[in-house]
């Protein structure tokens, strides 16, 4: 731009060079700003570079760094949530700050920290930069002040007496407390720890010889206090393997829930969160009293499975109606029953429902025992399913056309509610088009909202598999880029890719891919 300007200078008068140096003096002012160890703020969140970092991380105890792309979907949804944070902890005079870093600008920090996805959070505790501590929390505002808060101060409240343990115990509907002879012991030192991570739960310790009494313990023993179902668990600390923080959290996340959940806007997180591998669901109209009172065997049943299986209820007039397509119901269809294996979203139905605990019982272990075959969906087939270049599959008809010996296969699962499905709906058709009159090539589709098939899960939209001709019904996933001509390479090469030669990366551009952990998952692809 500078030699073009002096090219062009004599033609285009003074005003241009008046316009070059103002750009260049802009220029200077820019880079003398990076340079600068001075921090500059945006609604409370410290702008970090390589120049104030080390600044930054000498001035504050607590540093919860954000390294982020400013191209980023997720990076972009956070902004908001982070930003509210910054601003609550800044009210709060808390000694935690948040900070955030561009690092697609600031490479060698991205460099140094290990950035390989977007956005990531890392907190750097007293000035230390070798050692930061990877983000845990919830990606929403809440989520990052308590988890912030719970670093600042003890993650456990000290309980003194029997009356503050009192006091404690009935302060909320659940609370914990690790009773412990030894507070600097490593059982303790473990309970921390879990403390510090679960922020959704209140957490308080006791060390008195009273207090062991009071609650009736001679041993370490962590205590889960309740307003609900039975009124205290006790998880005892096993003297030779410890306290496991991993299996500590797991039981306390599955005995914080009540032993039969109602699924609504405020409990789905709880539900899913728990990590419960089956999930038995009574599916009921709450406005019929004689539906309501199926609640009983219901209840009764689900004693016996406390962590291996989670029983819902789920209201098909209220916040459960939007489920019901998942498993092709209507609300018509209640009160019925269904059990989900997790894991692949299998669900399992009774030949005929039958709600006593006894009937429920025998059910379930049925399913776990695996002696009861999974209920897949299936749309019933369209007339014209084959007459169309892109062929229309049905759960009841995958199997004669996927694995057909004499065609190579190409299948599109789908929902038809996926944008990342519509975007690529014309490429589909006119891969079809292009290929409609080789006999050995099917290129289909499934909608997988409607339709389940037993050895195939599907978890994300689109998913595209290959089924090439011959015997033993093998599959292929095709994860390139979603093109007419990229298809037609892959089918014309029998199901793979040619070798293409090697792309030199451009400089600024070594991390770019977007956190698939992070709210709204794959940019390219909806998850289940």
């Amino acid at each position: 731009l500078v030699l073009s300007l002096a090219w062009l200078g004599p033609a285009l008068g003074d005003e241009d060079k008046d316009e070059e140096v103002v750009e260049e003096e802009e220029k200077e002012k820019k880079e003398d700003e990076v340079l600068s160890d001075e921090i500059k703020e945006e609604d409370n969140v410290l702008v970090l570079h390589e120049h104030n970092f080390a600044r930054a991380l000498s001035e504050h105890q607590l540093l919860l760094v954000e390294f982020y792309a400013p191209w980023c979907g997720h990076c972009q949804q956070l902004a908001p949530a982070f930003a509210q944070a910054a601003t609550e902890l800044r009210n709060e005079s808390s000694p935690a700050r948040l900070g955030k870093v561009d690092a697609t600008a600031q490479t060698a920090l991205a460099t140094e920290f290990g950035i390989t996805s977007y956005p990531t959070l890392k907190l750097f505790r007293d000035g230390n930069r070798t050692h930061p501590l990877a983000y845990t929390g919830r990606m929403d505002s809440q989520g990052i002040v308590r988890w912030m808060q719970r670093r600042v101060g003890p993650s456990a409240t000290l309980l003194q007496d029997t009356d503050t343990a009192a006091a404690f115990v009935t302060s909320q509907d659940l609370v914990v407390v690790g009773f412990f002879k030894d507070l600097r012991g490593e059982a303790a030192q473990a309970f921390f720890e879990v403390a510090a991570e679960m922020v959704d739960m209140t957490f308080g310790v006791a060390e008195a010889a009273e207090l062991f009494q009071a609650y009736g313990l001679s041993a370490d023993t962590v205590c889960l206090f309740k307003k609900f179902d039975e009124r205290q668990t006790n998880f005892p600390v096993d003297p030779a393997r410890g306290l496991d923080t991993a299996e500590l959290t797991q039981l306390l996340r599955v005995h914080s829930l009540q032993l039969v959940m109602e699924f609504t806007n405020e409990t789905s997180n709880q539900i899913f969160g728990a990590k419960i591998p089956h999930h038995m669901l009574l599916f009921l109209n709450k406005s019929s009293s004689e539906q309501l009172s199926l609640r009983d065997g219901f209840r009764a049943a689900a004693g016996g499975f406390r962590g291996q299986v989670l029983f819902v209820v789920v209201d098909v007039t209220g916040h459960g109606a939007d489920v019901l397509p998942f498993f092709g119901m209507t609300p018509a269809d209640a009160p019925t029953l269904r059990l989900v294996k997790m894991e692949n979203n299998r669900k399992y139905q009774m030949e005929q429902d039958n709600f006593s605990d006894s009937a429920i019982r025998s059910f379930i272990q049925a399913v776990l025992d695996g002696k009861v075959k999974p209920h897949l969906l299936s749309a019933e087939p369209p007339e014209d399913w084959d007459t169309r270049p892109v062929k229309v599959l049905v759960g009841k008809t995958f199997e004669q056309v996927a694995f057909d010996e004499t065609k190579n296969v190409f299948v599109k699962f789908y929902a038809p509610w996926c944008p990342h499905c519509q975007a690529m709906e014309a490429a589909w058709e006119e891969l079809a088009e292009r290929y409609k009159d080789r006999e050995d090539i099917v290129i289909a589709e499934m909608d997988s909202t409607a339709n389940e098939l037993e050895n195939i899960t599907i978890h994300g939209f689109p998913t595209l598999h290959y089924f090439p001709a011959g015997p033993g019904r093998k599959m292929v996933e095709y994860k390139s880029t979603r093109d007419v001509e990229t298809f037609s390479k892959f089918l014309d090469n029998g199901g793979t890719l040619p070798v293409e030669p090697p792309v030199t990366k451009t400089p600024g551009n070594s991390t770019g891919k977007e956190d698939s952990s992070a709210p709204g998952a794959d940019e390219s692809r909806d998850e289940l």
